[in-house]
This record gives structure tokens, sequence and C-alpha cells, in this order.
């Protein structure tokens, strides 16, 4: 058994680069691990980072410096943030409260219509299985109002959290911006020269995560937009928050999109109960999905590494139950790392099979 462990090592770890790749691969998770809730600002400026690094690159193209093209792109930045936070904010914090204050009467409507459910169609729906489901509905907008009550308890925390994350998060995009080329220039120093397998890695996920970023981004806003208008179009109420979270439902595929349906039907069946409107909210909510699905994010991530549905649902799984909210949202990112990882190891195991000579 120790000889066969020996010879397995052996086998699929001589190589020195598959060590130093497996470590820096062990050093980047356990960091993540163990230091995430610290470093969330820096994780964060990255993203945004890569998402202004294209930008920039595009106006180099039209022979700008990238000092210069850096300072319009992080000016953009800086007034986009301030709409968002003088214009979009104040509109959702007041639809929010708005529906608080009148989440009670929906509640009782809904009741309302849920108890005439057995009168219209007695051969369907009892009035044990109508009091069993206001029972589970009572249950969790319970559990809704304690969880509300707990975050309002936290705000002075959270609102300090935001405060530093609106002043550390501008500060490091910029100078991730400005100081690329000398930060990698850096990072390459510490790292080991036997690093060939690493920096194929690298080249790759670079190249994927920044293209699934990009395309993240115009998805999360074309969709949002989309359903903004659609909504409105209905007259289903509180389109800001449900238009929003939409938008955001794509970060988590299937899943996210599966979980607003929900919320959304609740919402409807509310303020029409089941009508004609309700069905209608429902059935766009379902095309504006399909058209997402099956258009839009393939149009956008067609220069991602294509996983098969199994895989995606399996790194969502996965990856959620190990680092939660955070691990759901770039499940796809981390999905693509673990892909890169394998096609580079099993590309450098042939190699050394073919060419033993050469180790």
């Amino acid at each position: 058994m120790k000889k066969y462990i020996q010879n397995w090592f052996k086998r699929y770890f001589s190589n020195p680069q598959v060590l130093i790749l497996v470590f820096l691969l062990f050093v980047g998770f356990v960091l993540i691990a163990f230091l995430g809730d610290m470093l969330l600002p820096v994780l964060v400026a990255i993203v945004i980072a890569y998402l202004l690094d294209g930008i920039v690159m595009w106006l180099e193209h039209f022979r700008i410096p990238r000092g210069a093209s850096v300072v319009i792109v992080f000016l953009l930045f800086i007034a986009l943030l301030a709409v968002l936070i003088v214009v979009l904010l104040p509109l959702i914090s007041r639809q929010i409260g708005q529906f608080v204050q009148e989440l009670p009467s929906m509640v009782a409507k809904g009741q309302m219509e849920l108890m005439r459910l057995p009168d219209k169609y007695p051969g369907f729906i009892s009035q044990e299985r109508i009091r069993q489901m206001l029972m589970l509905i009572g249950s969790e907008f319970t559990q809704l109002g304690q969880h509300i009550l707990s975050i309002s308890m936290s705000s002075v925390k959270g609102l300090i959290s935001v405060l530093v994350y609106l002043i550390l998060v501008p500060f490091l995009v910029f100078f991730f911006l400005k100081d690329k080329a000398m930060i990698f220039a850096w990072i390459k120093n510490l790292l080991p020269r036997e690093r060939g397998l690493a920096k194929v890695v690298w080249n790759e996920v670079n190249q994927q995560i920044s293209n699934y970023i990009r395309g993240k981004i115009w998805e999360i806003i074309i969709v949002w937009g989309v359903s903004y208008l659609t909504f409105t179009f209905i007259g289903l109420r509180f389109t800001i928050i449900l238009s929003l979270f939409v938008g955001l439902s794509v970060l988590i595929p299937y899943i996210g999109a599966a979980v607003m349906v929900l919320p959304i039907s609740l919402i409807a069946f509310f303020q029409w109960g089941p009508s004609a409107h309700f069905l209608y909210t429902v059935i766009a909510y379902g095309i504006i999905q399909a058209l997402d699905g099956n258009l839009l994010a393939p149009l956008l991530l067609s220069e991602v590494v294509n996983l098969h549905p199994v895989a995606i649902i399996v790194a969502v799984l996965v990856f959620g139950g190990i680092w939660g909210i955070w691990g759901l949202v770039f499940a796809i990112p981390l999905a693509t790392l673990v892909h890169a990882v394998f096609k580079a190891w099993t590309s450098s195991l042939s190699s050394q099979m073919n060419h033993p000579e050469a180790v």
C-alpha cells in the first residue's frame, strides 16, 4: 500500500511545476477562507477594476496614454457611484419602507383571497389545506420580521461598513488600475521560477474571468432594465426592488431565477389575487428568464469557457456550501479555475509521458 501511494504521488506530483501550482492554489484558498471577510473590500475592488480595465484598454486603442485613460475612467466611475447613491438608494429605501408598512395589509388581502379558493374550486382545494398554507406563510413572515428587526438593530455597524467601503474601494480601484503593471511585476518577483504551469493557468483564468465579469455586469443591467419596464407596464408594485433583485439573480445560475419566482408571484397575488394580471406577471417573468438564458447570456458570455449545466449546478452547490453567498456568486469563475487547473495538469502529465527525459 505504501509503495502504491509513493508510485501514485511520483506519477502525478513529480513535476515541480505541479507542486508549485498546488501550493499557490492552497495558499489562495486558505487566504480567502480565513481572511475573506477582512479582504472583502480588496476583492470587491479587484472585481470593479477588472470591469473598468476593459474600458481603459479600449481608450488606449485611441492612443490615449494609460495614465490619462485611468483618470477618465475613474472619474466616470465616481460620477456613476454618486448618481447611484444620490438617486437610486433613496428610491430603493423608500420602496423598502413602503413595502414593510403595507406588508400586513397585503398579507390580510392574500389570506382573504386564499380563503375564497375552496369555494371557487371545491374539487381541488380544501379548507384544511388553506389553513396549513396560511400557517406556513405566517411562520415565514414572522421569521422575516425578526430578520428585519435584527438588521435594524445592527444598522449602525452596517452603516460604518458601508462608509468604509465607500472610502476604501474607490481608492483601491484607482491604484489597481494605475499600478496594474507594477502590481503584476511585484507578484511575479514573489513567485518561484518553476511557475510555467501556474502561468498557463493564470493566463487562461484571467481571460475567462475578466470576460465573465464584464458579461455578467451587462447582463445584470439589461435584465434589470427589461424587468423594470415590463413590471411597470403591467402595473406591478415595488418594481424597483423586484427588478433590481431579478437583475442580481443572474449571478446565481438557475437557482437565482427559480428563487425569484416566489416573491414576484406573492406580490402579484397580494396585489391582484388569482386574476389575469397575476397570470400575466408570472408569464412575463418566465419570458424574461427564457430570453436571458437562451439568448442574452450566450451572446454576452460567448467567450467564457463552456461548462455543462450539471457542472454549473455542482459548482453552485459546492462553493455555495463552502463560502455562502459569495460562493454562489463566484461559482462559475471558481469552476472555470478548477477546469483550467485540470486541463493544464492533464496536459502536463501527457507531455511528461511523451517526453519522460524532459522531467
